[in-house]
This record gives structure tokens, sequence and C-alpha cells, in this order.
């Protein structure tokens, strides 16, 4: 790395540089990935399968083939539902009751690095290849990052595809649909019965 690109870095560059001589870089991309709007499960589902190399042809579970990963905007990635208050990280320090747990949102807010960490390291295979792909793994909360002077690669994110709905989920719809027409219908004929009644008298007192 040159030192210029680390002067420019202002991370922890010791952190960022953590683990890299013990990897065989030859051969190997630098893809980067764009947390930034991006939904955590789906972001961390792609990663994981880059950092595998299962998107090779020469992919083989007992090698570790797998490309370099830079995450950058880790802070600005996104959940979707209620996770951010409903998701919790749980650990236990060996003491007896000290069971401890963190939201999401307070992770997010201590370290956002860590959430799309834990998020690549569970869809992993629990085996000795384990450690080697979580060292390619280089994730930033910002959008700087130290590796500029490598051949670097964005990583362009597949389309989300939409699953048609299911049968039940339709149906549910359409009934509610036609309920809130007749609702609406139900209000419109209610309103023409005041109004007739309304104008009845009157008919009657000019007779």
């Amino acid at each position: 790395m040159s030192t210029a690109v680390a002067q420019a870095f202002n991370g922890n560059l010791k952190k960022a540089l953590a683990g890299l001589r013990r990897i065989e870089l030859d051969g190997l991309r630098w893809r980067v990935f764009d947390a930034k709007g991006q939904v955590l499960g789906r972001l961390a589902s792609q990663i994981a399968t880059v950092v595998q190399g299962k998107d090779k042809p020469t992919y083989a579970p007992n090698r570790d083939d797998g490309d370099m990963c830079v995450i950058i905007n880790a802070k600005d990635v996104c959940v979707t539902g209620r996770k951010m208050t409903d998701k919790f990280y749980r650990w236990h320090t060996g003491y007896i009751g000290h069971l401890k747990e963190r939201s999401l949102k307070d992770q997010m807010a201590k370290d956002p690095t860590e959430v799309i960490r834990k998020a690549i390291m569970r869809m992993l295979p629990r085996n000795k290849l384990r450690d080697d792909r979580d060292r390619k793994l280089r994730i930033f909360a910002g959008s700087e990052h130290p590796f500029d002077d490598r051949a670097i690669e964005p990583y362009v994110m597949p389309p989300r595809q939409v699953r048609e709905m299911r049968p039940r989920a339709r149906r549910a719809m359409i009934r509610a649909q036609k309920k809130a027409e007749e609702q609406a219908q139900g209000s419109t004929n209610n309103t023409k019965k005041g109004k007739k009644r309304d104008n009845k008298p009157e008919a009657e007192i000019s007779a």
C-alpha cells in the first residue's frame, strides 16, 4: 500500500490492514460493496457468496477461493420491518446470570461494521475455512477505505425479484377491497337518503 493512500485514510489503519499478510492475494479480486440503502440480509447473502467463491466456476467446498470483499457505508444499511428495535444480539460473559443483550439500534450506534460482519459470518459454514474467510472481509462505516491503490471492482447488486403474491394473500386483498367498496357505497346511499328526508317537509309546506 502506498503511503499517500494510507495518509488519506482517516479511519483505524491498523485495524483495516490486520491479517492481510496471512492471505494469499495472488489471483484474488477486490470487490467493493456499497451498503448504502441496501437491505442487510440481501447484502449479506451476496457477500457470503463472493467470499466463499461460489460465483466462480472453480468453486470447491474444501478450498478458499473467495475474493476480497470491501464493504463501505455500513452505517447506512437498512433493515425491514421493526428489526431495528425488536432484533437483539445476545452473549454470555461466563459468570452466573450474566446474559447480556443489545438491540440492533444500539449496535448500529456503537459499531455498525459488526452488524454486517455478524450477518455474513452466520451465513458461512462452520469449518476450518471460516477464519480465512473472515479475514477477507474489510468493513468500513463510512465511504473511505485504504485500498484505492488496488484494482477495485464495484459489485453491482442483482435486481430484486419480487415474488408473486400467494393465492391466500391475494384472496384476502380482494375481500378487503370489496369490503372497502361496499362501505363507500353504503356511506353514499346514506347521504342520499338523508337529503331526501330533508327535502320532504319543504315540499309539504309549500303545498
